[in-house]
């Protein structure tokens, strides 16, 4: 394979090649007997992290001016890195972080708009970013597969992140929502909250209608599901230890990147998930002016990235059963020249510029794969790792990170 050709151009080899190559078991609804029971699932656990927010090689990678020094010094000789890795250029894809999600959790490019282009009843607002896949994810495929319930399907996201709240399923007709994965959240927590005091009568009369329409906007965020699915008896009963624990205030319990990592660690001791996303997002703070916002929020991903790495590594189940994944949503500009640093809406080269990391059972150790990579790859290669073919990903496997 010629490593120096532009992953558009080996796309179509790579796709119709390298699952058989690693001899992958077909599976998939096209494929699959329908009235075979599901499977239970054997592989390893997952953990993919969107080191977010769009974060340069630079802050990340280069061992000169890291800000991670913990991903720089101790987790790369550990695993498999590919620093060339690139978002694919073409007219109408955007660099952004929505987009970046989706292309890491489906293997496919797409252009995007915000889903009141299509459902004008949920009212289109600037910079809207409520991205519906057309294809499925990565979470539908393991769950379309394996009989694996969907609270151990999980994405963790951020707070100011609600355009992401509902990545759990793609609109695809042979997937969807009976295949949806779960969201952690601090919104999500704030709607279980919500609805209960609503239940338990814990609200003042002269402030149910206000709260009850608080509610309603809260909900909207799934609003491809009814309200009266809810999240489900196992996230309802995290939900309720986190109230025990931090209260109902907001003010007791971590904030930003810091949260999503509580959160992971939680998830991983209480719902024991299978695949597992973290949207770390801080990094995108530096749209507010000030560098040290972007700086500072690499650090605090690398502080967050240690502790999910002891938890596994202290836990019987996933210590020698997990791979971690790392890869940023997109790039950033490296322009002096504009008010705001660290821009990445421009589409400039380095804003197309990430990389990737794999560490953990059964992945190689200190190697460094050059030549270029293409983003779309992380969803067919995690496919091969959990033994789920993504049929409708575009990317082909990195066939490197198989020790």
């Amino acid at each position: 394979m010629n490593a120096e050709l532009h992953p558009l151009h080996r796309r179509a080899f790579l796709r119709n090649t390298a699952l058989a190559g690693l001899g992958m078991a077909v599976s998939g609804p096209l494929l699959a007997d329908q009235n075979e029971p599901l499977k239970g699932y054997r592989g390893p656990h997952v953990i993919l992290i969107r080191w977010g927010g769009g974060t340069r090689r630079r802050e990340s990678i280069d061992p000169r001016h890291t800000l991670s020094p913990y991903l720089c010094h101790e987790l790369i000789p550990r695993g498999v890195l590919y620093p060339q890795m690139e978002i694919a250029q073409f007219e109408g894809l955007n660099t952004s972080h929505g987009e970046g999600t989706l292309n890491l959790i489906t293997g496919k490019y797409d252009r995007y708009k915000d889903a009141a282009a299509y459902r004008p009843e949920l009212h289109g607002k600037f910079l809207g970013a409520r991205f519906e896949a057309k294809v499925p994810t990565l979470f539908e495929y393991l769950r379309e597969s394996y009989d694996v319930p969907d609270h151990q399907a999980l994405i963790i996201n951020g707070e100011d992140r609600a355009d992401e709240e509902f990545y759990n399923f793609s609109n695809h007709h042979l997937f969807g929502v009976k295949y949806r994965s779960q969201t952690l959240s601090l919104r999500r927590y704030k709607t279980w909250l919500l609805r209960e005091k609503l239940r338990a009568g814990a609200i003042p009369a002269d402030d149910i209608e206000k709260q009850q329409k608080e509610l309603a906007k809260l909900e909207e965020l799934d609003y491809r599901v009814t309200r009266e699915t809810g999240q489900g008896a196992a996230i309802d009963a995290f939900w309720s230890r986190w109230r025990g624990y931090y209260g109902d205030s907001g003010l007791v319990n971590p904030r930003g990147d810091r949260l999503l990592t509580e959160l992971a660690l939680r998830a991983i001791k209480e719902l024991r998930p299978r695949l597992l996303m973290v949207n770390y997002q801080d990094c995108d703070y530096v749209h507010w002016g000030f560098l040290d916002h972007y700086t500072r929020a690499v650090g605090i991903m690398d502080e967050g990235v240690r502790a999910l790495v002891t938890a596994v590594e202290a836990d019987p189940e996933y210590r020698d059963n997990t791979v971690f994944a790392l890869v940023p949503d997109c790039g950033r500009d490296d322009n002096p020249f504009v008010d705001v640093p660290c821009q990445h809406h421009f589409g400039s080269r380095s804003a197309h510029e990430i990389f990737a990391l794999f560490w953990g059972t059964g992945v190689g150790k200190g190697r460094v794969i050059r030549g270029l990579r293409d983003q779309t790859s992380i969803a067919t290669t995690i496919g091969a790792l959990m033994k789920v073919r993504p049929s409708y990903a575009e990317g082909g496997v990195l066939e490197e990170v198989f020790a």
